[in-house]
């Protein structure tokens, strides 16, 4: 495994994305509109905005 995805927001996403860092994994994000300012974003290598127009809840549907 070389890139981990985490399909979560806030805390949870955090945490998994600082022990993917620590295993040396490359991360990745989504979000929704919404959640464009969520620190998640940020700390993952990559972030893919998905469901755009949709909230948290729908957008990944």
């Amino acid at each position: 495994m070389k890139k981990l995805l985490a399909l979560n927001r806030s805390e949870i996403a955090i945490r998994i994305l600082r022990a993917a860092n620590e295993l040396g994994l490359r991360t990745v994000a989504i979000y929704s509109q919404e959640d464009r300012l969520a620190l998640h974003r940020f700390k993952a290598d990559e972030a893919y905005l998905i469901g755009e127009g949709k909230g948290p809840v729908e957008a990944p549907v």
